[in-house]
């Protein structure tokens, strides 16, 4: 029996999920505790500002201070969890730590930066790091993203054909045949909570709406909807992955026939929110007879109804349901990258990510 730390900051910037995971030869057993660490409020706008402009202008300095600062926060959570769980360091067999992606673009620069100095984390907690995942994946053809369907399968395959859809701030989706002479395939379908986080900030000074209270007391504007829906995006074949420097209010206003601030403020949050629906929904392999839902949005209670009613023929649920709390999921799937590492194992599936073979990804600090 091993533990692992796993460490998890994605599209939302909104902190760092911290859980302590253990494996018995490889496969899960069960989470031994969590923590979540949010980030100091101008940390996350600076997080959210270079997500949403790959151009944003920023000196060396900055940049540089960014990744300390960062890895500081990662840190802070990691012995965070380590003192909920009664735990020391030497209890831990290794942290896989996700960093914050400040940077993605598989295709044309062929790059992925996630920041948060994985030296500076061993330094402080005492405990070897598991880090940068994304790029061995790239350096192979692939995508680099997403990373989480190979703990999926780990995790949640089975005989039925499960459909796993991660809503972060970008919403991604593992379909898992049932079959194991199948592959295993994922992909990010489109926005997840970003696009009505962004909305829930501006109108309603929060961080997101919570429950989807806000975007139930609006309707669908069709108008809207059939022009975001006719992004490029969500037309390419996989293997693809984005962020939110395509899916981010700029581009919602700029799709908008009329202008974002033409409807009324209920209405676009509840067409943002169908937006996703339609998304994730339509990745769903006609077959699939469960779906399970992870991250954020398994707490937005419009948003998974829309879901439920956007399918029908398939059983719909959190991944709580198998034993797994739908927030620690990712950080989840970080500490099991982080045994994959330990073990030189590989950590990627080739008929998600696009690359050219299975690869032990990232590398191993102090």
């Amino acid at each position: 029996m091993e533990r692992y730390l796993g460490l998890m900051s994605g599209t939302s910037a909104d902190g760092v999920d911290a859980v302590i995971a253990v494996f018995d030869s490889g496969r899960f057993l069960h989470l031994e505790a969590s923590h979540h660490r949010a980030h100091p409020p101008a940390l996350r706008q600076t997080l959210v500002a270079l997500g949403r402009d790959a151009h944003a202008s920023i000196t060396l300095a900055a940049l540089a201070s960014l990744d300390v600062e960062i890895a500081d926060q990662f840190a802070a959570a990691a012995l965070a969890v380590l003192q909920a769980a009664g735990l020391k360091a030497s209890d831990i067999r290794a942290i896989g730590s996700h960093g914050q992606t400040i940077f993605h673009d598989p295709k044309q620069t062929r790059s992925s930066l996630q920041w948060g100095d994985p030296n500076r984390i061993a330094a402080i907690t005492g405990i070897p790091v598991a880090a940068d995942f994304r790029r061995m994946d790239i350096a192979l053809g692939g995508e680099g993203a997403p990373l989480v369907p190979a703990f999926h399968q780990a995790v949640f395959g089975s005989s039925v054909a499960t459909a796993v859809i991660n809503i972060g701030g970008i919403a991604n989706i593992t379909q898992l045949s049932g079959n194991s002479n199948q592959p295993t395939l994922g992909y990010d379908c489109g926005p997840g909570n970003a696009l009505m986080d962004e909305w829930a900030l501006r109108h309603l000074n929060t961080p997101y709406d919570a429950g989807g209270r806000l975007a139930a007391q609006g309707s669908v504007v069709d108008e809207l909807l059939a022009a975001w829906l006719a992004d490029a995006y969500f037309h390419l074949a996989p293997p693809k992955s984005t962020g939110r420097s395509l899916f981010n209010l700029d581009w919602a206003a700029a799709l908008a026939p009329q202008g974002l601030d033409h409807y009324a403020v209920a209405d676009v949050q509840a067409t943002l929110c169908e937006l996703t629906a339609r998304a994730a929904s339509a990745a769903v392999a006609a077959d699939t007879a469960r779906v399970l839902i992870c991250g954020g949005g398994a707490f937005n209670t419009h948003l998974m109804q829309r879901l439920a009613a956007l399918l029908p023929e398939a059983s719909l649920a959190s991944t709580e349901s198998d034993g797994l709390p739908p927030q620690w999921v990712e950080a989840s799937a970080f500490a099991w990258l982080a045994h994959q590492r330990v073990h030189h194992l590989p950590g990627n599936l080739p008929s998600v990510t696009g690359a050219s073979r299975p690869a032990v990804l990232g590398g191993l600090y102090g």
